[in-house]
């Protein structure tokens, strides 16, 4: 008989995005819930990845990523937010984001120490945390705007806390942080040792006008920030599973300590395929807002002919929606009486909460869909 086992993640199972895609695959839902695009990479990036495999470029990379990407995401970031990065010791290639957030962890966090996350926030932040032995300390959001309480952040501060998780734009809220937030974490972080980890995966998805305030912009936040990026979400290829990180060289080193033990190397042909798009096609990211911020439009549009109401969206791919028009259920129950009785799937907001707000009636929406899905959606959701 085998020993009893005590598990290291109690409050973890299966994450709510395999849980919504597999309901909605059983009841053949109109799935607008996991944040995938079901329209194809652009061509040139995919030209490019065949090239690569058919020159044989099929083995393993650099452990920190090829050259020439690094050297591209160094070009792009000076480019983007007048950062000068040294794609030697500051870039590293990782597996996705979600192993770039591990990683970052891992590399700076320690036992008994503290981690600030804001709330809603994506559910890997809060297992990898405990993995390391630390704590998650959670700050809400605004329940009205998501926006953040600064004064509730720095009061959050001790001793303990090793660092700060920031997310802009938001999964899941779509809000977005503003020069003005970023100049109130450079005051309140001055004087302390907390370290940030900025998760920016939608980084080139802002809409309205609007910049993307990347810790990079502001120098001292720079100096003390992992910085996560993702090729998947800006090149619609989130199967591919490339990222990057971004960090000063000693964070970098401690950073690529975990990273090399976690994936070691990241798809080889793929990094090809990447540093040949960020070289000749900076027009993709340059307009994926505008290409996303006319699908947000039209989708928010359509919603408004249904009791579901669409909040404001700055950035990212993703809508919230309002439901108390239509049920008082809490939006797990609700998220499966949607895909099993209306045929459509989003995902709740509850698994992104310590304390999810009380009465809170709310769902996320992915609109990263070609038309006829996301009108397929509407045309259900109009008979709920």
């Amino acid at each position: 008989m085998p020993p009893p086992l005590e598990t290291k993640l109690p409050k973890v199972g299966t994450t709510i995005f395999t849980v919504m895609s597999a309901l909605a695959a059983e009841h053949k839902a109109v799935n607008l819930g996991q944040g995938f695009p079901d329209f194809p990479p652009p061509a040139p990036l995919v030209e490019g990845l065949s090239r690569a495999m058919a020159e044989g470029k099929n083995q393993y990379a650099p452990m920190t990523g090829i050259p020439a990407l690094r050297q591209a995401i160094a070009a792009k970031t000076k480019r983007c937010y007048g950062r000068d990065v040294n794609s030697d010791t500051e870039i590293t290639v990782t597996s996705g984001g979600t192993e770039a957030i591990f990683d970052a962890v891992h590399a700076v966090v320690r036992p008994g120490e503290e981690v600030i996350v804001l709330d809603p926030c994506y559910d890997c932040y809060e297992p990898a945390i405990d993995l390391a032995g630390a704590k998650a300390v959670h700050v809400p959001l605004d329940p009205r705007d998501f926006s953040v309480d600064w004064q509730r952040v720095k009061e959050a501060i001790t001793p303990r806390t090793r660092m700060l998780m920031i997310n802009t734009p938001h999964n899941p809220c779509g809000s977005v942080f503003s020069a003005e937030d970023m100049k109130r974490l450079a005051e309140i972080l001055r004087p302390t040792r907390v370290l940030v980890l900025s998760d920016e995966v939608y980084e080139h998805i802002v809409f309205d006008g609007h910049r993307h305030e990347s810790v990079l912009r502001t120098p001292e936040l720079a100096e003390r920030s992992f910085v996560v990026s993702s090729f998947g979400k800006t090149y619609h290829c989130t199967g591919w599973k490339i990222a990057y990180t971004i960090a000063p060289p000693a964070l970098t080193a401690e950073f690529r300590k975990v990273h090399q033990y976690v994936t070691f190397t990241t798809f080889n042909p793929a990094q090809w395929a990447f540093a040949e798009m960020l070289d000749k096609h900076p027009e993709h990211y340059d307009g994926i807002g505008a290409f996303y911020q006319a699908k947000r439009d039209a989708f928010a549009a359509k919603l408004r002919t249904t009791k579901f109401r669409p909040l404001p969206v700055a950035g990212a791919y993703f809508q919230l929606v309002d439901y108390s028009a239509v049920s008082d259920l809490d939006d797990l129950a609700f998220s499966r009486w949607l895909t099993i009785e209306k045929g459509v799937t989003a995902i709740p907001l509850a698994p992104f909460y310590e304390t999810p707000p009380a009465g809170q009636r709310l769902v996320r929406l992915c609109f990263a869909k070609v038309d006829a899905t996301l009108d397929a959606g509407i045309e259900r959701l109009r008979k709920v």
